[in-house]
């Protein structure tokens, strides 16, 4: 099965920083993967090579969409890379908090309307359609994941955990193959993490969509990840399964913690 991301030997320095050093990496189709490490091992900075945010120094990113054709990232921007089928949500929640939060879904399908600034202006049927359906997709994906009845409300209102899960309908309203979440559970009690947890299986096996997570919530990792990669200082260290990782003694040093001896 071809991957639906394919990361070669991808490399990113600023001035003389080496960020990350390269790295190798593939997510197929309907996988759930997660890349692990302590702060600052890189792991954003590789969302944002792979999103062109940055482009990378060295190496290559290419991305197969849904029905598309197998692409290279490099260079490309931001929005395109978007519109291709690669969706993401932020470390830092990034929502239009003045804005309600259907309307934060809403904006997000800019990306899949066909309508121009002469429609916006003139606003034929066409475009009136166009725009009474973005509103009810929109509302759909806030019912599927549960934020429904604060339609209505500003973003900023919202508490905690029901503002990371509208990053993530957000991010799902621009219809991606690849959903890339940047620490999800950062912040979330017990209870909410259970609740993100059952919302990512959901959405990887009912959207069929392949996901791609940062996360230190190594419980969570454990359980939900088919196959992990950990990364230290910008260098990929291990791959494999939940087992494979848990166990290898590299990893237990660098991230989860060796065991002392008394």
């Amino acid at each position: 099965m071809e991957p639906v991301l394919n990361v070669s030997a991808v490399s990113m320095n600023f001035g003389g920083l080496r960020a990350l050093n390269d790295v190798q990496m593939h997510v197929c189709a309907g996988e759930i993967a997660a890349l692990i490490g302590p702060n600052g091992a890189g792991k954003t900075t590789f969302f944002n090579c792979i999103t062109s945010i940055y482009e990378p120094s060295e190496g290559e990113v290419w991305f197969t969409p849904k029905a598309g054709v197998r692409t290279k990232l490099n260079g490309m921007k931001p929005n395109l890379v978007t519109a291709m089928g690669m969706a993401r949500t932020f470390q830092n929640i990034r929502l239009f908090k003045n804005m309600s939060v259907l309307e934060n879904v809403m904006i997000a399908r800019h990306c899949r309307t066909k309508a121009g600034i002469l429609g916006a202006l003139f606003r034929p049927l066409t475009v009136r359609q166009e725009e009474k359906e973005i509103v009810e997709r929109s509302y759909a994906l806030l019912k599927y994941i549960g934020l429904h009845k604060w339609y209505n409300e500003q973003a900023c209102n919202l508490p905690y955990g029901a503002q990371r899960k509208l990053e993530i309908a957000r991010a799902l309203a621009t219809e991606p193959t690849l959903l890339l979440l940047d620490e999800p559970a950062a912040g979330m009690n017990p209870q909410e993490t259970t609740e993100l947890k059952q919302l990512v299986l959901r959405i990887r096996d009912e959207m069929d969509m392949a996901i791609l997570l940062i996360e230190h919530d190594m419980s969570m990792v454990m359980s939900l990840a088919e196959r992990i990669y950990v990364m230290e200082y910008g260098c990929l260290i291990a791959e494999g399964t939940p087992a494979e990782v848990s166990s290898n003694p590299q990893v237990i040093k660098a991230y989860l913690g060796e065991e002392v001896h008394a």
